[in-house]
């Protein structure tokens, strides 16, 4: 068998014993190292990497057994292959070496044959052993990576359930404020801009919103085109989720202008129950439904630039805690005829 050489470790206190395995060994092109004592051999091998440890068992100061003890009981060490050097008439204590870890052992006087098959032996079950753990570092690795992904794309408690029971159930949640914030006038923008340009400011945009959705523990749910969508007190207990929407919203128009001076936005915001859930298989998609969904984002394409609407049941949320600039009637797809409310800020005191 041929076997890639290894840097080699021999541990004897016999010098003659050393330079003649030493010499053996670098016949087969091994790179080998020498320690006089198990002292010096646990300071080489906590020092440098070594693929195999020739250990003699009879030494003073440290004998074998200790230093083959103190090799397997490190966690960084274990790993590397031990072969047991001893006397025809040690057997014992080569038995007793093998149960506490020694991968195999070699008599004296060395035959050239046998030393250079156990140590061959030995090099490929390492080697096998180093790519069995590079595979098991890198399926960790890709692991890691799609939970971060998965994590990117759902929120935290869904992805605990969809690992859990590879699944997640629909849910319906009541009291969630819901929230659109949209570039008005975005299209007419981007007919006149480059594709780059366009996605450089839009991309530093939903960054700073998404921030923005964290500080005020509102969830993003996507972000479609130009408008960005969120809720609050659907995964996480809030509240008054109307009021968070509407802290968030208030620094959405304010961070703005320090993107692109031009560009003006507008959200809408309306609380009620909702439909909430996982849809897709090859792209999983965390999304929610209903008429709340539906009625936030008419809500906001009906604000002029800069204005944040209310419908009626997200102002009673807030009445008392935002200024309003006006209320109107307005007639909203679906829904007919409803109240809306403007709000420009939080009253102080």
């Amino acid at each position: 068998m041929n076997v890639e050489p290894g840097n080699l470790l021999v541990v004897d206190d016999n010098q003659m014993n050393r330079d003649m395995l030493s010499r053996r060994l670098k016949q087969h092109n091994h790179t080998v190292a020498i320690a006089v004592n198990g002292r010096q051999a646990l300071e080489m091998v906590r020092a440098e990497k070594f693929d195999l440890v020739l250990l003699d068992i009879m030494m003073p100061e440290v004998n074998g057994y200790e230093v083959l003890e103190q090799l397997k009981a490190d966690e960084t060490l274990r790993h590397i292959p031990v072969i047991m050097v001893s006397a025809v008439d040690e057997l014992d204590s080569v038995v007793r070496c093998i149960e506490m870890g020694a991968e195999d052992y070699l008599p004296k006087p060395f035959n050239q044959v046998l030393l250079k098959a156990r140590v061959n032996a030995s090099l490929e079950k390492k080697r096998l052993r180093d790519q069995e753990q590079a595979h098991l570092r890198t399926i960790a690795e890709e692991k890691k990576r799609a939970d971060d992904l998965l994590h990117v794309i759902l929120p935290d408690t869904v992805v605990d359930e969809l690992k859990t029971t590879n699944g997640v159930r629909p849910r319906r949640h009541e009291n969630v404020a819901v929230m659109f914030c949209d570039i008005v006038e975005f299209t007419t923008y981007c007919d006149r801009r480059d594709p780059e340009e366009v996605m450089t400011h839009l991309q530093k945009l939903f960054e700073l919103f998404e921030e923005m959705a964290l500080k005020h523990d509102l969830e993003k749910i996507k972000t479609v085109g130009d408008a960005f969508m969120a809720t609050a007190g659907l995964l996480t207990p809030a509240e008054n989720p109307a009021l968070n929407c509407v802290k968030c919203a208030l620094d959405m128009l304010a961070a703005t202008p320090t993107v692109l001076p031009q560009w003006k936005v507008r959200a809408g915001i309306h609380v009620g129950p909702v439909m909430a859930g996982v849809i897709g298989k090859r792209q999983y998609l965390f999304d929610v439904w209903g008429d709340t969904v539906n009625t936030a984002a008419r809500i906001e394409g009906l604000g002029a630039p800069d204005t944040i609407t209310l419908s009626g049941p997200a102002w009673a949320q807030v009445a008392t805690l935002c200024h309003s600039s006006g209320s109107e009637i307005v007639r909203v797809k679906g829904k007919g005829e409803m109240g809306i409310y403007y709000v420009d800020g939080l009253l102080t005191g």
